[in-house]
């Protein structure tokens, strides 16, 4: 009770919390991203089980990492060394870590997964095959992966997702409620912004290929991070909301255009 009545009086803890939030709601946006893509490919009955169970994993993950806190961060322990010496930089030290732990494996497994099933589904995308049986069923029609094949997938980037959270959170406070408030708050928001992203991304074709390739930005950035090149995520985060911002702008222009034939339309009929 002490400690509950501590944290509620200490604005440093209030603080703590809020700027937590919003890096847990950040980095949880690759994740939401994924499920939504991934959901969108199961028969229409199944998509929203899916994603309540994909996002439900990620909490029961995060939480459980966070009562391991003292093994998270063992994680960044280096386990083996390369002995490699790339070119140094300016500053005399190697280009790329030689050292790696299990957080640096755990991370370009998961960017070699997350570029693999990227690319996979952009060549998809690019078929004209693919194409033509979208325009004559519709994306909504279509099935192409099996339940138990996207929990397993889910599950996957899940776990990769949740150690960069978790990590992110104990390098910004020690205190264990403010964690768990904000891992709480954080996925949901992901729990309620599931489905309307998701309809969002099934309704527009041009954003499933734009979060595709956010996506494949963010497996490269993991590969990067996990060899000791340590990519700014200010810098991704900013393009990511950029290249949105410019497609909702397109987004917007082909409804009018679209309202407007039809207004044209039906005054020709008239």
């Amino acid at each position: 009770m002490n400690a509950i009545l501590t944290f509620v009086s200490d604005p440093a803890a209030w603080l703590a919390l809020a700027t937590l939030i919003v890096m847990e709601v950040v980095l949880g946006i690759d994740n939401l991203i994924f499920i939504s893509i991934l959901s969108n490919k199961l028969p229409a009955g199944q998509r929203r089980g899916v994603r309540r169970i994909g996002i439900s994993l990620a909490l029961v993950l995060r939480l459980a990492l966070l009562t391991t806190i003292s093994w998270i961060v063992a994680m960044r322990t280096p386990i083996f060394d390369l002995g490699i010496i790339g070119a140094p930089d300016d500053h005399g030290r190697p280009s790329f870590e030689t050292a790696f732990s299990i957080r640096d494996l755990i991370l370009i497994a998961g960017g070699l997964f997350l570029v693999w099933k990227s690319t996979t589904e952009i060549h998809h995308n690019m078929s004209p095959e693919e194409a033509e049986s979208e325009e004559t069923t519709g994306t909504a029609g279509r099935a192409t992966l099996s339940f138990g094949s996207a929990i397993v997938q889910i599950l996957v980037l899940d776990m990769v997702f949740s150690i960069d959270s978790i990590l992110t959170a104990v390098g910004m406070t020690d205190q264990l409620p403010v964690m768990i408030i904000a891992v709480i708050f954080a996925v949901g928001v992901m729990l309620f912004a599931a489905d309307p992203l998701a309809n969002f991304i099934a309704r527009n074709p041009s954003v499933v290929m734009l979060a595709l390739g956010f996506l494949l930005m963010i497996g490269a950035v993991l590969i990067a991070d996990g060899f000791g090149v340590h990519v700014p995520k200010g810098y991704i985060y900013t393009a990511m909301a950029f290249s949105a911002g410019v497609e909702f702008l397109n987004i917007t222009a082909r409804q009018r255009r679209a309202r407007k034939k039809a207004g044209e339309a039906g005054d020709s009929q008239g």
